[in-house]
C-alpha cells in the first residue's frame, strides 16, 4: 500500500513569477478580453471598472505590490521546503490543460497519461517573441530553456486509470504525447517553482476546467479526488506519494469572498461546501479552483493548513489573481 505523505496546492499565475515590474503588463492584458464578474456573467473591462470598489487605488501602489510579491515568494518557498522534507518517491499532479497538450477539438473531461515520460518545451524564438513581456518574464517558472523531461510513474498511472474506470469515471487514457505539443504549465510548475526533483516521477491527472461543455462539476471533482486517494492507497507499493494541485484561485476578476470561502471549506474539511460551488462561479480562470477541490477530496485524511492568501490586484477594476497556497500534512 502506497502512503500519501503530503499535499500541496499553489497558484501558478505568471504574476507570481514575473516580478512586480511586470505587473503593469499583466494589467494591460486584463483590459483586452471579456471578464467574468462576481455575478457569474461576462463584462467588458469598462463595465467591470464602473462597478469596482472606488478604493481599489490603495491596492495599486508600488509599496503594496512589493509587499504582496514578497509574501507570495515566501509562501512558495514554504511549500517547496515542505515538499522537500516529505521526501516523496513520486508526485500525483492535478491540473488543467489550456490547449497546450490537447488540440482545440479534443479536450477530455478527465485524462490520465500512462506512458513513460512527458516533455515540456518553450516555443520557437519567433513565437516566444510575440508573447506579452509579462508572460515572457515568467516563462522560467513553467518551461526550461531546453526540452524538459518529466518521468512518469507508469505503473501507478495505469492503476489510477483502471481504478477510475471501475468507479464509473469516463476518462481518456493515452500513452504517447501528441507531436509538437508540450506538457502544460499546470504540470510543469511543481518542477520549476516548487522544487520537485527532476528525477521524481509524476502521475499527471488532467481535469478540463476551462472549456465547456464537458467541464465537470465541483461535486464530481471532489469525488474524483476521493477515488484518486483510494487508487493510491490500494496500489501494491510502499511508495511515498505527494499530491499536488496547481492553479487558481479567482482570476481575472478577483472574488475574495469566493476565494476565502474555498479556503475556509478546505481548512474545515467541508466536503459539502466544496462540492456545492456553483458552476457559474467556476468559469474562466476561476475554474482552476476545481483542481483544489479535487486535491481536497484526495487529501481528506491529512491535516490542511492555509499557508497564505494574497489578493493580487493589478487594475482599478479589481482584476488580478487571488494567489493562494496550502498544504496538507
Amino acid at each position: 500500500m502506497a502512503d500519501i505523505v503530503i499535499g500541496i496546492a499553489s497558484s501558478h499565475t505568471p504574476q507570481l513569477s514575473s516580478g512586480v515590474d511586470m505587473w503593469p503588463d499583466h494589467a494591460r492584458r486584463d483590459q483586452r478580453y471579456p471578464l467574468l464578474g462576481k455575478d457569474a456573467a461576462y463584462h467588458t473591462y469598462e463595465e467591470t471598472l464602473a462597478g469596482a470598489d472606488p478604493g481599489m487605488s490603495e491596492q495599486l501602489t508600488p509599496e503594496v505590490w512589493q509587499g504582496k510579491y514578497e509574501r507570495v515568494q515566501a509562501a512558495v518557498e514554504s511549500l517547496a521546503a515542505a515538499l522537500k522534507a516529505a521526501d516523496a518517491d513520486l508526485a500525483l499532479v492535478i491540473g488543467d490543460d489550456q490547449r497546450e497538450l490537447f488540440v482545440d477539438d479534443g479536450i477530455p473531461a478527465f485524462a490520465c497519461f500512462t506512458g513513460t515520460e512527458m516533455v515540456d518545451m518553450k516555443p520557437d524564438e519567433e513565437t516566444f517573441a510575440r508573447l506579452p513581456k509579462g508572460i515572457q518574464a515568467a516563462y522560467w517558472a513553467v518551461h526550461g530553456e531546453e526540452r524538459g523531461i518529466h518521468p512518469v510513474a507508469q505503473e501507478l498511472s495505469a492503476h489510477v486509470a483502471e481504478r477510475l474506470a471501475l468507479a464509473d469515471f469516463d476518462l481518456t487514457v493515452f500513452t504517447k504525447q501528441p507531436a509538437g505539443r508540450t506538457l502544460g504549465h499546470a504540470f510543469t510548475f511543481p518542477r520549476y517553482r516548487l522544487g520537485l526533483p527532476v528525477t521524481t516521477p509524476i502521475v499527471p491527472v488532467f481535469v478540463n476546467t476551462y472549456y465547456p461543455p464537458n467541464v465537470p462539476s465541483a461535486a464530481r471533482c471532489y469525488r474524483l479526488g476521493r477515488e484518486l486517494r483510494r487508487a493510491v492507497e490500494d496500489w501494491g507499493s510502499g511508495a511515498r506519494v505527494a499530491i499536488i494541485a496547481s492553479g487558481g484561485l479567482t482570476h481575472f476578476v478577483i472574488d475574495e469572498t469566493l476565494d476565502r470561502g474555498v479556503l475556509d471549506a478546505i481548512a474545515a474539511r467541508d466536503a459539502d461546501a466544496l462540492g456545492g460551488i456553483p458552476r457559474g462561479k467556476l468559469r474562466s480562470g476561476n475554474s482552476e479552483i476545481l483542481n483544489w477541490v479535487t486535491a481536497a477530496g484526495a487529501l481528506e485524511g491529512l491535516e490542511p493548513t492555509i499557508v497564505d492568501y494574497v489578493p493580487g490586484y493589478r487594475t482599478p477594476a479589481g482584476t488580478g489573481t487571488g494567489m493562494a497556497f496550502a498544504r496538507w500534512d
